[in-house]
């Protein structure tokens, strides 16, 4: 009967190996991530588990990630979520929803510090979105749900 009680906690703890690496980050690390100088196209959402807008267009993102798999474009979602909730909320809830885009927690907290190093357009409110395109000198923000149709028109500008 023991044995039987091992197999399910092995394949369990394989399961959670297999899941995607979610890191905690300041914004200064997000910040040399998007100034690397390559011809990179970041899309960068800000989102939370408990922002019902942001939920809604994830799925909108994680399409991009799937039809661009190319080191030229990257979406980068970076929950607001609180850091100490990345293995009870955030960690659990890109499990469930199966997101394929990388994912991370912004360990800020003065908005007044690390929102205007976003965008001086940025409210502070989410869901939020900043395009960026080094090469091309490409810039856009945008403070609002936004969508796959959307998402793909920014990304037609660029060529």
């Amino acid at each position: 009967m023991k044995r039987l009680l091992i197999l399910p906690v092995l394949m369990l703890g394989c399961n959670l190996l297999i899941s995607q690496s979610i890191s905690v980050i300041k914004i200064t690390d997000l910040e040399k991530r998007l100034n690397n100088g390559s011809d990179t196209t970041y899309i960068v959402n800000f989102w939370a588990t408990w922002c019902a807008p942001c939920v809604k267009e994830l799925p909108d993102f994680d399409s991009i990630t799937k039809q661009f798999p190319s080191a030229k474009i990257k979406v980068l979602l970076v929950s607001m979520d609180f850091k100490e909730d990345l293995k009870t909320k955030v960690i659990p809830f890109v499990k469930r929803k199966n997101v394929k885009s990388e994912v991370f927690v912004l360990d800020e907290l003065n908005g007044n510090y690390f929102i205007p190093k976003v965008s001086d357009q940025w409210t502070g409110a989410i869901p939020a979105t900043l395009i960026r395109n080094n090469k091309n000198n490409y810039r856009q923000f945008f403070e609002k749900k936004l969508d796959y149709n959307f998402l793909i028109t920014e990304i037609e500008k660029q060529k």
